[in-house]
């Protein structure tokens, strides 16, 4: 991983909704849905990670035990990290609804950003109510606070291979 720090190099905004509408097309919809399947994958892993620690806890003789408290939080959070942060981009819901996250100039997001993404996600509703996510509503890119924040965007993955591949061709 390596970023690009030569000042030669200029960064554009390359997701415009009002040149490409079909990259933002039902994006706030199936990002509600890749959430709920996001949670069930999460619980089963975490329903197996448990059985792990109840083992270890035996193991350890009860000082295994103490991951219990912790132990939802970070199996969300290393999934996020390194299905978001992944090559692929996109949580399995994600994936499975057709959407993937790009940074504002088009890279793929890495791991420890996911991971800040959802800590900004857990901390933004929690402290400022659901209701935050109503900023949806008034973003052009259909994006929540916390990715205004980073600045990131979901996309339509198939709408974006296709203009990534137009892109490229236009730039060779």
């Amino acid at each position: 991983m390596s970023a690009e720090t030569s000042t030669d190099h200029v960064r554009e905004d390359v997701f415009d909704p009002a040149l490409h509408p079909e990259l933002f097309s039902g994006v706030r919809s199936r990002r509600i849905f890749a959430f709920f399947i996001d949670v069930i994958v999460i619980a089963l892993i975490t329903f197996g990670a448990g059985i792990l620690v109840f083992f270890l806890g035996v193991f350890t003789l009860g000082l295994g035990f103490l991951l219990y408290g912790i132990l939802p939080a970070a199996v969300a959070l290393l999934y996020v990290a390194f299905t978001l942060g992944g090559p692929q981009a996109s949580t399995l819901g994600m994936r499975a609804m057709g959407l993937e996250m790009r940074l504002w100039y088009g890279a793929k997001p890495y791991p420890l950003l996911a991971a800040v993404h959802a800590l900004l996600f857990w901390f933004s509703v929690s402290l400022l109510t659901p209701l935050v996510l109503l900023v949806s509503l008034f973003s052009d890119r259909k994006r929540l606070l916390h990715d205004m924040i980073l600045g990131v965007v979901v996309v339509n993955s198939a709408y974006h291979q296709q203009y990534v591949d137009v892109r490229f061709q236009a730039s060779h």
